[in-house]
């Protein structure tokens, strides 16, 4: 029976567990000492917009240690914090979506996800990003909230 289980949801395990947003590890700060594992940490980490060059958002949020977060299996705080700031020349890779996700990292071994979704508020020209964290049964309504105002010379492309 165990065989059959394994057989049946491994493929699906892997396909959860290489799935994640590529980010770059900008710092981190312990919060709490554990004896065995790593500490209790707050991770700060850049991602930048895969469809439009120029903007990066920094993400912060808790990181469990101890000895099942060394192993992956701890399920992470749903508190995160974002910042979003233009760091180069904008420029749209192509038409943007009015709302997309973009980006998405798990927070436990399963039902936990990070996400970042960019919502394009046309009359303004500003590139709004939220964070937040959603789970298989109940989400967390906490959230953060960032803009990225473009220069009205450089319309953003949305797609129809």
């Amino acid at each position: 029976m165990v065989k059959l289980f394994i057989t049946a949801l491994g493929p699906l395990l892997l396909g959860v567990l290489a799935t994640g947003a590529q980010a770059q590890k900008i710092g981190d700060v312990s919060t709490a000492f554990q004896w065995i594992g790593p500490n209790h940490k707050i991770v700060v980490e850049a991602y930048d917009d895969p469809l439009v060059a120029g903007v990066t958002c920094y993400v912060s949020r808790a990181r469990t240690g101890g000895i099942k977060g060394g192993l992956g299996l701890a399920e992470d705080r749903a508190e995160a914090s974002i910042a979003c700031r233009q760091v180069g020349p904008v420029q749209f890779k192509g038409p943007l979506p009015k709302e997309d996700e973009v980006f998405s990292e798990r927070m436990s071994i399963l039902f936990k996800r990070l996400r970042v979704v960019r919502m394009v508020d046309a009359p303004r020209n500003t590139l709004v990003y939220l964070t937040y964290s959603d789970k298989l049964v109940e989400g967390s309504p906490q959230n953060s909230l960032t803009a990225v105002p473009i220069d009205r010379a450089v319309p953003i492309p949305l797609k129809p």
